[in-house]
């Protein structure tokens, strides 16, 4: 992994940036687009495997595999963030879980630790709809229904884990702001 340039290093204002894993994803180029024109955010840090061409205002970016660097790594990219949204996800090869597991698991577990030893207040986690419990099918269920998954698949199976290790963290890091998105 390269150091961060030194123009994130003095684009930061008085807020600290928010760091965006994932951030050449789908969702991730939204959001980043979005968080480079709001005058209100002072700086974002992209996180992905490949550094994209595209150059959003206020915005840095950063080389990480989530499966193979390290968790210091993290860490000090993370500290002094104001948040970090964690998008990064590996949906292929889905013949393969073993890969996927590394990256979405394990790398997920990684970035929730190095938020709390980088004392970042905000952590917004890409959960997912798959990680609920199969409902009934004569009645909407809520936020409270059971997040266990859908034993069969692989997507679901990871996302209703990382709830688990959520659970966990949430318990161990009352500091830390946790949102959980299950689109």
């Amino acid at each position: 992994m390269t150091e961060p340039s030194k123009s994130f290093e003095s684009s930061v204002s008085s807020a600290g940036p928010i760091v965006v894993t994932g951030a050449t994803g789908n969702a991730g180029t939204s959001l980043v687009r979005l968080l480079s024109e709001d005058p209100a955010v002072g700086a974002v840090l992209g996180l992905a495997r490949r550094i994209p061409d595209w150059s959003p205002p206020r915005t840095t970016w950063q080389a990480v595999d989530l499966a193979e660097d390290s968790d210091t790594e993290l860490v000090e990219l993370f500290r002094g963030a104001d948040a970090v949204v964690h998008l990064a996800w590996k949906f292929q090869p889905t013949r393969a879980p073993a890969v996927t597991w590394r990256t979405n698991v394990l790398g997920s577990v990684r970035v929730f630790d190095a938020v709390a030893k980088a004392g970042v207040p905000t952590l917004v986690h890409a959960s997912s709809v798959g990680a609920y419990s199969p409902g009934p099918d004569d009645r909407a269920v809520d936020e409270s229904w059971p997040t266990h998954g859908w034993p069969e698949a692989a997507y679901t199976r990871e996302k209703a884990y990382l709830e688990r290790v959520l659970d966990t963290f949430e318990r161990d890091h009352p500091e830390v702001r946790l949102v959980r998105m299950r689109p």
